[in-house]
């Protein structure tokens, strides 16, 4: 009898033991939301030019969780399933409308004809990955912001008898993507961008000509300047310039973060008692008097 009692009671002790191991076994979890997986996303803006400024504001997208931020790291306000998704990042720029991962840039105002496109967004970044998200997990992603704007300028050097009579140069310059998708590198909406030019007054590109833009690309085989010169007086008549650079804008969609600043002379040739002119040699030159605008 007494053998029998110790052999329950030893029974007993171990079962009740068992019950324990199993409770602690369920309730052992790495964090409070063991079904769901948590996102911090943090904004890495290493990736831009000299003198331009990290934006202020930028935007998260995971599947239909949209948010703002203006630090530098947003952690979600929601838990994730676990499962695939696409992280989506990109700040809010002026000029600039985001859909999907489609960046486009806003119609200009004022100008008829051809489409014309802003010659002045502000700086657009955007990133795009695939994350997986498990389930009694905290997730950190860091999502590297990709200039996506860059800046160009022409500078025009005119020659000859003329040159210091020029009170304007104005025309466009064709071929400009008004829309990239920036998941795929994919520029589309070929676009005019206006071009309106300044005269240099200091320096050692004193009295030439130069236009600025930003532009989120190039699209096409085909990038050609169209301007007019106008002269004081009217003396000579108008000048039109048609100009080819394609060529010196092959590469313009590469290496955003560093401003390009073309260079080409303007020769006049008499026609039938009118003038035209060409540009000649656009080569790459250092930016000297340009800043970034």
């Amino acid at each position: 009898m007494e053998r029998n009692k110790t052999i329950y009671k030893i029974m007993a002790v171990a079962a009740i033991a068992l019950s324990l191991t199993s409770c602690v076994k369920d309730d052992l979890y790495d964090t409070p939301h063991p079904d769901y997986g948590r996102i911090i996303v943090s904004a890495d803006w290493t990736e831009r030019g000299e003198g331009v400024p990290a934006p202020e504001k930028w935007v998260i997208s995971i599947g239909d969780y949209t948010a703002e931020e203006t630090g530098s790291t947003h952690e979600a306000e929601r838990l994730f399933g676990p499962g695939d998704y696409r992280l989506i990042t990109y700040n809010c720029a002026d000029g600039i409308t985001v859909a999907g991962t489609t960046a486009t840039v806003s119609a200009a105002s004022g100008e008829r004809g051809n489409v014309f496109i802003s010659g002045s967004p502000d700086w657009f970044f955007a990133n795009v990955q695939e994350i997986t998200v498990e389930k009694d997990r905290e997730h950190a992603f860091t999502a590297a912001m990709h200039q996506q704007v860059r800046q160009l300028t022409l500078i025009i050097e005119p020659v000859g008898n003329t040159a210091a009579a020029i009170e304007n140069i104005a025309g466009s310059l064709s071929g400009a993507a008004g829309t990239l998708d920036f998941a795929t590198g994919t520029y589309g909406g070929v676009s005019d961008v206006g071009l309106h030019f300044t005269k240099i007054t200091e320096g050692t590109d004193a009295g030439k000509w130069k236009a600025t833009v930003r532009l989120l690309g190039i699209v096409g085989d085909v990038q050609r300047l169209s301007a007019t010169v106008r002269y004081a007086g009217d003396n000579p008549q108008p000048v039109t310039i048609e100009s080819d650079l394609s060529e010196a804008l092959a590469a313009f969609n590469t290496g955003k973060t560093a401003p390009l600043t073309l260079g080409g002379t303007m020769v006049e040739t008499p026609v039938a008692g009118s003038m035209t002119a060409i540009i000649t040699d656009w080569e790459e030159v250092n930016a000297g008097n340009v800043d970034a605008h």
